[in-house]
């Protein structure tokens, strides 16, 4: 059983994509609540739940592709 190292390096790509992301949206959500009185308040709030639910989002599709690339489906 070979590893298809094309689909391993696809999954990586993605996993590597959605740091960045993990580590944004917490902390956009923090500073919309830190800074409720002005008015992008709720503009930084959507901003920081996208990125939390896109990172979510590429975690599970590199981790497919990467289990794909694994065992071969």
């Amino acid at each position: 059983m070979a590893t298809n190292k094309d689909l391993l390096r696809k999954g990586v790509k993605y996993l590597t994509g959605a740091l960045p992301l993990m580590f944004l949206g917490p902390t956009l959500i923090y500073n919309a609540f830190q800074n409720q009185h002005t008015n992008w308040h709720y503009l930084v709030l959507g901003i920081g739940i996208a990125f939390c639910l896109s990172s979510m989002f590429l975690i599970f599709l590199g981790l497919k592709i990467i289990m794909r690339g694994l065992f071969n489906d």
